[in-house]
């Protein structure tokens, strides 16, 4: 549009032969619609000219406004239902899992729970992110995980756990300590890069510290050292379309009668075929293939290991 003058200035030169001033002076007052009267009177040319001129400089000024204003009507728009979306879901969400930051680590969690069809949110401070993903139907959150307002709108009071992956050690830590604050109970998993920082970040309140590179760096040493042990650990898995499933159950989830029963007693592994490799203690101890005189006791919980048929036969049995 902004050239549309200049080919008016030129057109007027060429048909009527005016000075480029009174050519430029009529462009500019025709495009602004001032109502000024011409210079010179129009011969039928001209006016010809004028109008296709009008005509055009309104369209393109009309249809570059429209863009811009449904771009911005559309964004607005987008943004307060997400917002309003976001806020519903969580409302109606129990025993959630919050995510904080959507990096590599948090979206290897995120990959997990969704394959776990198990319910998350994520909170994210990048705007451009969030609007990246906006269509890919992960549940974003806006905010500062740092303050408590935003982890009391993620819903930390019905969540069970938090994950922080924030790329900066005392982020982290701040998450934690503020999470720590808000619920006592909660399952706590924080990201480190150091292990200076791991005990800082437990000392906040963490029930976990994760320090990728070190995991990285061990599970490749593993690799080069003991293959095969790798390999049978990697084809165990903890998501359901595997065709080896290590699911963990607890024993207060189970039905009545099947609490202060022995592992002999449930008998499940000649009901399911799925066996039972390990149990938790209410005191947190682990125990490796235990026995067949093992309690099911409350607070404890089961380590069970089997294929996908398996693995449904014994959670029909157990109603979970």
């Amino acid at each position: 549009m902004l050239f549309l003058p200049f080919i008016g200035t030129v057109g007027f030169m060429s048909i009527e032969g005016y000075r480029m001033l009174d050519a430029i002076y009529m462009s500019i007052i025709t495009l602004a619609t001032v109502g000024f009267r011409e210079v010179l009177p129009l011969s039928d040319s001209g006016k010809i000219f004028t109008i296709l001129l009008v005509i055009s400089g309104i369209g393109t000024y009309t249809y570059a406004i429209s863009v811009i204003t449904s771009q911005f009507l559309e964004g607005k728009i987008n943004n307060i239902f997400r917002h309003y979306r976001t806020k519903s879901n969580v409302k109606r969400m129990k025993n959630h899992v919050i995510v904080v930051g959507y990096g590599r680590n948090g979206k290897q969690a995120v990959q997990e729970l969704v394959d776990r069809n198990h319910p998350y949110i994520i909170i994210e401070m990048d705007h451009d992110l969030i609007l990246n993903n906006s269509e890919t139907g992960i549940i974003f959150m806006e905010g500062d995980a740092t303050e408590d307002l935003t982890l009391l709108q993620a819903g930390i009071q019905n969540a069970i756990a938090l994950i922080t992956t924030l790329p900066n050690d005392a982020d982290n830590l701040f998450v934690t300590l503020t999470a720590r604050t808000l619920k006592k109970d909660l399952n706590i998993i924080s990201r480190a890069s150091n292990e200076s920082s791991e005990r800082k970040i437990r000392t906040a309140g963490a029930n976990q510290v994760i320090i990728p590179e070190k995991v990285s760096g061990t599970h490749m040493a593993t690799m080069v050292l003991q293959p095969d042990i790798v390999q049978f650990l990697e084809h165990l898995s903890i998501q359901g379309d595997s065709t080896t499933n290590l699911v963990e159950v607890m024993c207060d989830n189970l039905p009545d009668e099947y609490i202060n029963k022995t592992i002999n007693e449930i008998d499940i592994r000649k009901l399911s075929g799925a066996n039972i490799i390990g149990f938790k203690t209410s005191s947190g101890e682990l125990i490796v293939n235990p026995t067949a005189n093992t309690v099911l006791l409350p607070n404890t919980k089961l380590f069970v290991l089997g294929n996908s048929e398996q693995i449904s036969k014994m959670k029909t049995i157990f109603k979970l």
